[in-house]
């Protein structure tokens, strides 16, 4: 359907949903009619549940701009003059970036479209490193200063990352310092002097195993294996 604004010769066209999913290409034949001089598309949907859109196709349909709703991150499409807004705030942990709006001027020069980030927070996937040397409450003091770094009115997903002490288990539940953590995971991994365990070790498999991979350089995919080979192994030891 239409609507015109005569006074701003400017005509807006869209569909409603009259279900949950609509799978039928709506838009790929939905051309401007012309009854004004600037005319705009209003789509909502993008993927194979929601009127699939086929981006080579909307320039050929004749709008001065297309509005595209559904997909929650902004991406601008200049070529084919038209951009998905996305959401105003993100919506969940995994929605991360910049959020706004959409703000365009049309006139006889064509049709002007630039994003304006608007968002009060943003979720941030943040990595943070460990070392052996740390305990808890210094892993809790790096996150803050990191957060701080970041912007404490945003939403933080924590991955701790690097070298732990192997006698050390953090304690997840207790890494959030301004209330605005809403995941916290551990990567770590044990920090395992080899050489020491290869001494205590030498006749038995947990030995061997670390014999076999001692020597190669820590960023090959033998050490990889040498530092999950025997925390398995460790770990099967303290069951």
């Amino acid at each position: 359907s239409c609507v015109e604004f005569p006074q701003l010769s400017l005509a807006v066209y869209g569909c409603s949903y009259h279900s949950r999913e609509i799978k039928e290409a709506k838009y790929d034949n939905a051309f401007a009619r012309k009854k004004q001089r600037y005319e705009i598309l209003i789509a909502h949907g993008g993927d194979e549940k929601h009127i699939p859109i086929q981006r080579n196709k909307i320039k050929a349909l004749g709008y001065d701009y297309v509005a595209l709703g559904h997909i929650h991150k902004p991406q601008m499409f200049q070529e084919e003059g038209t951009a998905y807004a996305g959401a105003l705030e993100p919506i969940d942990k995994n929605d991360v970036g910049p959020h706004g709006y959409v703000r365009g001027e049309m006139d006889d020069k064509g049709c002007r479209v630039w994003f304006v980030p608007d968002a009060e927070r943003e979720y941030v996937h943040m990595d943070v490193e460990i070392d052996k040397a740390m305990t808890g409450h210094s892993v809790r003091e790096r996150i803050k200063a990191q957060i701080e770094e970041r912007g404490v009115q945003n939403l933080y997903k924590i991955t701790l990352k690097g070298l732990r002490d192997p006698d050390i288990l953090f304690d997840l539940g207790d890494m959030d310092p301004y209330g605005n953590v809403v995941e916290v995971s551990d990567e770590t991994k044990p920090a395992y002097e080899f050489g020491r365990l290869l001494e205590q070790n030498k006749d038995n498999l947990l030995g061997k195993f670390i014999e076999s991979l001692l020597n190669y350089e820590k960023d090959s995919m033998e050490y990889q294996a040498l530092c999950e080979g025997v925390q398995a192994l460790m770990e099967t030891r303290r069951g």
